[in-house]
Order: C-alpha cells, then sequence, then structure tokens
C-alpha cells in the first residue's frame, strides 16, 4: 500500500473490514436467514463503500454496489427473501467488489478491464433476474476510451493535429536520406492532412547544386500515436534533419491533466516531468540542453523558454510544469521540517504517558499520607513536569480539522453537476484543532451529513428561484472550541426539514404512536432513527433510511452528541459536540455515597454550597432558584444508588456543569478538587452504563466513574417542570 496516498490506504484498510463483516454476516444468514441485524451490517456495507467510493470518483465501484444496495435494500423491506442462491451470488459480489475496487487503486488511470466489466454484467444479472448486457450502469468500452485521448486516424480536423516541422541539411541527399519516403512511412501511423513544402535557402538557379537538398516540410497530421512513435519515424534522419514536432491541441490539455496527477513525492527537473508525461522525448531534451550549453551568451536561455522558441512545445504546457515544480518543491521544504512518526508508536507513547499520570498520583498521595515534607518540592516540581509531558503528548496527536473539510470540495463539486444543482461549500474555523483519532472516526459521520445537505437539501437553482432565493445554495462548514471540546457545524440553506413529514413518516413506521405529543427538537431528532428518510426514490446518495442512525451511534461513541436545527424553507443546521481526545484529560473529582466520580473539568462552570438558607431549592421538583436562574439538579448519590436509602450529609455542594447551552447541577457530598484524568473504556459489559461515559484509575488504586455530562443533565431536564408562575417569582 506504500505507492497510494495515505487517504486512499485509509479507504483500502476501511473497505478491507466492511468486506470482511459482510462475508460473516452472509455465513451467518445461511443458517439464521431472518437475521434481520446480518442483512441491515450488510446493506450498511454496500452503501458505505459506496459512498466512500463516490467520495474518490470511483464511478465503477459506486455503479456495482448501487446494484447489489438495491437487491438488499428489497430484502430488508421484505420483497425478496434470502435463500442459498441469493448468498452466493452476494458473497461472489462481496469478491468482485474487493477485485474492482484493487484495480482502482493500483491501476487509477487504466480502464476496468473487460474480464471485470463481463464478471460484473453477469453478478448484476444474477442478483436483478435481467440480462447481463442491461442495466449494470458501467461505462462501456468506448465510453472509457472517451474519457481519454485518442484521436480516430480518419478524422480531418486541421485544426487539431500533430504539427512536424522538417528541415533537411544540404547533405541530406547525398548521404542517402530521401524525404519522401519518411513522409510515406508517416502514413502507416495515421492521415496525413496538409504537407507545405518550403525552400528558405533555395540559391538563384545557376548556384544550385543537383546533389543538395533544398527542401522543408511542415506537415499536418492526425494520429492517436504519442510522440515518442512519431519521432522514432525520423530516427535514421536526425543526424540529417532539424525534427521539431509539436502536440495538438488536445494533447496540451491532456498533458496539463498529467502534470496535475503527477505524485508530489519527489522533487524533478523540468526536462523529466515532460518527458514522464509524454510532452517531450529524451532526445529532444538532449538537444536542447546541448544547444544551451553550446550558447555562447553569457547569459543562457532557461529550458523552457527555448522549447518554446524551437516550437516543440506550447507555452501553458511550460508554464504549467513550472508551477507542478515549484509546489512539489514547497511541499518537500516544508515536509523536510516534520518527522514521520508510526501512529501506533504514538498511541504507546500516550499509554505510557497515561501510567505516568497515574503513578505520578500515587507518588503524591503517598507524600502526603506520610507527610514527607522534604520530598514535598520534589513531587511537586515532577508533578509539573508530568503534566507538561502530558501536554506535550497530546499535542503531538492534534491535527486541524481544515484538512477533513478541504476533501469535501470535490465532493460538493461532482455532486451538485450529478445533482444539476449550483452549491458553494465555505469553510470556517478549518485551523481547530483535535485528536487524530477523533478526525479519523469523525470522517464516515461528516461524509453522510454533507452527502445529505446536498440531496435532501439543497434544491434546484429553478425551485430557488421560485422561493425568491440565489440559484446557487450554499453548504457550511464551520469548527470551534467550546469549554474544552470542540463543535462542528454542517448548515445549509436549503429547504429545510418539514416537522409534519418527518413525524408522519416515523408513524408510519411505527417508531411514534399516533397519539404521542412531541416536541420540534424530538421531531427533528427523529432523522437519527433506522430506516427513516423521506426521500421519495432513492439515489446514488441518499434516500435508503441508512446513514444517519449510524452517524448518531459514531458520535455517541467518541463521547460526542449531534443536534438538529431547522426552519423550514430556510435551511438546515447539524451540530456536533466532541472531545478534543480520547486519552487524558483534567478532571473534577467529587464523593457521593462513599463513591468517587470524574467531572470533565472544562465542564464545570462553579460549585457553590447547596443552603436552603440561600438558595430557594424544589426538592420535589428537583430545581433550584440560583441568582434568579432556574437550574435543575440531580443527586448524584441518588441517581447511582437508587436502591439504597441515602441520608444527606449536614453539608452537600452543588457543581453547576455546562454542556453547549444546557446547564444543571450535581449535587454531591464532597468535593476533591483537580485531577488529572486518564481515560479507560469501560468494556463491552458496562460501556451502556446510564450516566457513565468511563472510568479511570486513581493515586490509590481505585477506579472512579467519569460521568456522561450530556446524558446527566437531560435527566436532570427531564425531572423538573417548574410551573410558569414559579419560574416567574424569580
Amino acid at each position: 500500500m506504500s505507492n497510494i496516498n495515505p487517504a486512499l490506504e485509509t479507504f483500502s484498510q476501511e473497505v478491507d473490514e466492511l468486506l470482511t463483516a459482510m462475508e460473516d454476516a452472509l455465513l451467518v444468514l445461511e443458517s439464521t436467514p431472518d437475521d434481520t441485524d446480518c442483512i441491515n451490517s450488510i446493506f450498511r456495507a454496500m452503501h458505505t463503500i459506496k459512498g466512500s467510493s463516490g467520495l474518490f470518483g470511483f464511478d465503477h465501484v459506486v455503479a456495482f454496489t448501487h446494484e447489489a444496495e438495491t437487491v438488499l435494500d428489497r430484502v430488508r423491506n421484505g420483497e425478496r427473501a434470502i435463500d442459498p442462491e441469493l448468498i452466493a451470488v452476494l458473497l461472489a459480489c462481496k469478491d468482485h467488489t474487493a477485485q474492482i475496487i484493487q484495480h482502482v487503486l493500483f491501476n487509477e488511470d487504466e480502464p476496468l478491464p473487460e474480464a471485470l466489466q463481463q464478471q460484473g454484467q453477469v453478478l448484476i444479472a444474477e442478483l436483478t433476474g435481467s440480462s447481463a448486457a442491461a442495466g449494470n450502469g458501467m461505462p462501456t468500452t468506448q465510453e472509457e476510451k472517451a474519457g481519454h485521448f485518442e484521436v480516430d486516424p480518419n478524422t480531418t480536423d486541421s485544426s487539431d493535429n500533430w504539427v512536424i516541422s522538417l528541415a533537411f541539411k544540404q547533405d541530406a541527399l547525398r548521404n542517402g536520406m530521401d524525404p519522401l519516403s519518411f513522409i510515406r512511412y508517416l502514413q502507416t501511423l495515421g492521415k496525413i492532412i496538409e504537407v507545405i513544402v518550403t525552400m528558405p535557402t533555395m540559391p538563384r538557379i545557376e548556384d544550385m547544386n543537383p546533389e543538395y537538398c533544398y527542401l522543408n516540410f511542415k506537415i499536418a497530421f492526425n494520429s492517436n500515436a504519442d510522440k515518442k512513435t512519431i519521432e522514432n519515424v525520423f530516427e535514421f534522419a536526425e543526424d540529417d534533419c532539424e525534427i521539431a514536432i509539436l502536440p495538438p491541441n488536445s494533447r496540451q490539455e491532456h498533458y496539463l491533466q498529467l502534470l496535475d496527477n503527477l505524485p508530489e513525492d519527489q522533487f524533478k527537473r523540468l526536462g523529466e516531468m515532460l518527458i514522464e508525461i509524454g510532452a517531450l522525448t529524451e532526445k529532444e531534451v538532449a538537444l536542447t540542453l546541448n544547444e544551451q550549453s553550446d550558447d555562447d551568451n553569457e547569459e543562457i536561455k532557461p529550458l523552457g523558454e527555448m522549447l518554446v522558441a524551437k516550437n516543440i512545445l506550447q507555452q501553458p504546457v511550460i508554464e504549467q510544469a513550472l508551477k507542478k515544480q515549484e509546489s512539489v518543491k514547497q511541499k518537500i521544504n516544508k515536509e523536510s521540517s516534520y518527522i514521520r512518526v508510526d501512529a501506533a508508536k504514538l498511541g504507546y507513547l500516550i499509554n505510557l504517558v497515561g501510567e505516568l499520570v497515574i503513578s505520578g498520583a500515587a507518588m503524591r498521595l503517598m507524600v502526603d499520607k506520610h507527610g514527607l515534607s522534604d520530598v514535598d518540592d520534589v513531587a511537586s516540581t515532577m508533578s509539573h513536569l508530568v503534566e507538561d509531558i502530558r501536554d506535550t503528548a497530546l499535542q503531538l496527536r492534534m491535527v486541524q480539522i481544515g484538512e477533513t473539510f478541504t476533501r469535501f470540495q470535490r465532493v460538493v463539486h461532482d455532486v451538485s453537476k450529478e445533482l444539476g444543482k449550483q452549491i458553494q461549500l465555505q469553510i470556517t474555523g478549518g485551523e481547530s484543532e483535535l485528536d487524530k483519532t477523533v478526525v479519523e472516526k469523525i470522517n464516515d459521520p461528516l461524509t453522510h451529513l454533507v452527502r445529505n445537505s446536498l440531496d435532501h437539501g439543497i434544491e434546484t437553482p429553478e425551485v430557488r428561484v421560485q422561493a425568491g432565493k440565489p440559484e446557487k445554495g450554499t453548504i457550511h462548514l464551520n469548527a470551534y472550541h467550546d469549554s474544552g471540546r470542540i463543535v462542528i457545524q454542517i448548515s445549509d440553506d436549503g429547504q429545510g426539514l418539514d416537522p409534519e413529514k418527518i413525524l408522519a413518516k416515523a408513524i408510519a413506521k411505527d417508531l411514534v404512536k399516533p397519539d404521542q405529543t412531541l416536541s420540534q427538537s424530538e421531531i427533528y431528532n427523529l432523522i437519527f432513527e433506522p430506516g427513516l428518510s423521506t426521500k421519495e426514490e432513492a439515489s446514488n446518495l441518499s434516500g435508503r433510511g441508512v446513514g444517519m442512525d449510524v452517524v448518531r451511534r459514531n458520535i455517541e461513541a467518541l463521547r460526542g452528541s449531534v443536534f438538529v436545527d431547522s426552519e423550514l424553507g430556510q435551511g438546515t443546521t447539524v451540530t456536533i459536540h466532541l472531545p478534543l481526545t480520547l486519552a487524558i484529560i483534567d478532571g473534577f473529582m467529587v464523593e457521593a455515597q462513599k463513591e468517587r466520580y470524574i467531572i470533565p473539568l472544562s465542564m464545570v462552570e462553579e460549585c457553590v454550597e447547596m443552603s436552603s438558607d440561600e438558595w430557594q431549592i424544589d426538592d420535589t421538583q428537583h430545581y433550584v432558584n440560583l441568582r434568579g436562574h432556574v437550574l435543575p439538579y440531580l443527586r448524584l448519590g441518588d441517581f447511582f444508588h437508587k436502591n439504597k436509602k441515602h441520608t444527606h450529609t449536614q453539608r452537600e455542594s452543588l457543581v453547576v456543569v455546562r454542556f453547549g447551552e444546557a446547564k444543571a447541577g450535581f449535587v454531591v457530598d464532597e468535593l476533591h478538587g483537580e485531577n488529572q484524568t486518564v481515560i479507560k473504556p469501560l468494556g463491552k459489559l458496562f460501556e451502556n452504563l446510564d450516566g457513565i461515559g468511563g472510568a479511570t484509575v486513581l493515586g490509590s488504586g481505585d477506579v472512579a466513574l467519569i460521568l456522561d455530562v450530556q446524558g446527566l443533565i437531560q435527566h436532570a431536564k427531564k425531572r423538573v417542570r417548574p410551573t410558569l408562575a414559579l419560574t416567574s417569582a424569580f
């Protein structure tokens, strides 16, 4: 995989995982054909591969997986039964998908081999029951050829031909050269459109030498041969003729594209670059360099300038090559100041730093316990050093999210053309940093959300004009830091969400009872339910009700949250809150019912004494009047020990926490202050505990649970329903 870029390498790894999961699920279906989880897993694998392939422009993969996905959608909806024959075909489809992806990864510029095309047609025919030649959605051989530079030798378009200049020297005939023989042989490679004969050195008739050659030729030649092949026609005449071969205009565009696609991992000289793309031959470069070195002028002309002056190559190609050369040079200079580190080694370093933090806390505990005053200064110094090491190690994995945002420029460009829409992408906050592991795991959810905005959100130009909007729609990606977390927003100025339509679809899908009353926010959140889509017809982009449930699940797996806000006819905004890192955080340790808990310090606003003399407290509806504001609160002891009778201590503290715009108070028995917290996962058995987001090991060796502040705030808000009179009384 070393010969493909990191983004494609990640794509390849993800596809391998998805195809492996698909194969496992298909094998399970052989014994349990009614297993809906396996069916959904296979469907999601095809859907995700299709979406990711579209991101890189792998049209063959998109075309094939869309057909397989359509059949799987029918299976999921109960319209087609799973049987051994279908499982066998789907297993073959899984293998075929892997083969196509391997081809496009390592042979990106080459058309799909005929054997793979035929194999795909046969599989689609077996899936759909149609003929193998129809409906595969793949480009035909002629269509593929149209995407590459090829000229039909029978065409006679003189505006797009090779221009070959032959200036024979006087001794050419004497040396056995026959100019017409070269021209006749040239016809075997294409069609000669026009030949112009000039005689610039022709003397007066009395001074002519019958053995001298005074002829020069300029030939308009139409052929699909490359420059090297045409040059070889005149291989034996190169000592007796000055040869210049100027590519046609279509070749110029082809060369410009090839220059853009050249890898930027190695600096190359101008001549080397032009030889690599076929714009020059080695002989042309050698001859021009020899002239350059033989020039007696003090000022040596640049190679590019000489190539244009000699009419060997067009100016735009030279300019593009120089730009590419400068771009590669800057990139190499920039990369030379960095050292590439294996992500696994960096992860191991973070783990070691985490253990160092725990050991440092244990040492501080022992110093305090035994009153070692002479060691106290050393322990304090070491604690500060450990904290600096922790921050520096975490900073090594911090990357700007702007690079992830920029990838969607191409997606928006391509998809808007596919849908016949005019859409622009605006990016702000790209300098915001977060942990590399978070960036990698948020890419899929962002892709789903952007593609949904493109397909569902932005209207066609005609509809937008009728609604009084500009023809061009806008998708805005924004990121910023807030209270130790990163907030990512995906917003569009499209048609917005229709709450009535969403609710009707949810009722039809039995996700909501017909008599159930939901708030606007709760209705919008229904779009994250599996299988809910208001799209009338499925497309390559969206509309099958898959993706949004995966978006929420993936974000919550990162200890984050996702919210939707929309206004019908005006647009939609999806807001994602994520932690900056998944490894080590600054925590605030509290105690309730003799159990210790960690609250992320960035979410703690203040701590006050829970006193009914100072604050108006309602123990029935669980809210407190905190300086004139209604604040819901939750007693951690009661929440986590529901079956244990809790005797409130004489002195309780209220820890005010905030997540986004939401606030609540946690009532605790004791405050233990700041604590460097190494986040440890809870494992499969405990990962879904209500109100718990992880665990950490204290210096004493005890385990403290890390609170899920967002979830606990939601619990606190559900329990308090202050009346309007009580609220206004504040």
